[in-house]
């Protein structure tokens, strides 16, 4: 079973920064891609950033230029740097792993989700 951590949510001014943290721990064969998603109160849960373990890495229209996303891979880490936040960018962010298996099969996981709020 794999376990996934996420820190470093928070309110934050419009335009200010944070940077968001995700660990993964447990009985970890590969991890191929890393995500962030963000669900807002009374929407669906949107992707944010994706990378894989190869590098690619994808990007939602409304946080180009303004987010990005890397990864740790000897440490199962995965973060997401927000500059310039806006008030929209306020909804629970979660973290999303898809985790190859030792049969070559593929598992996917989600975390806790951590809020991130931005206003004045």
């Amino acid at each position: 079973q794999v376990q996934l951590v996420e820190s470093g949510g928070g309110l934050v001014q419009p335009g200010g920064s944070l940077r968001l943290s995700c660990a993964a721990s447990g009985s970890i064969f590969s991890i191929y891609a890393m995500g962030w998603y963000r669900q807002a109160p009374g929407k669906q849960r949107d992707m944010v950033a994706v990378i894989t373990d190869g590098g690619s890495i994808r990007y939602a229209d409304s946080v180009k230029g303004r987010f990005t996303i890397s990864r740790d891979n000897a440490k199962n880490t995965m973060y997401l740097q927000m500059n310039s936040l806006k008030p929209e960018d306020t909804a629970v962010y979660y973290c999303n792993i898809d985790e190859r298996t030792s049969r070559g099969g593929m598992r996917n996981y989600w975390g806790q989700g951590t809020q991130v709020t931005v206003s004045s």
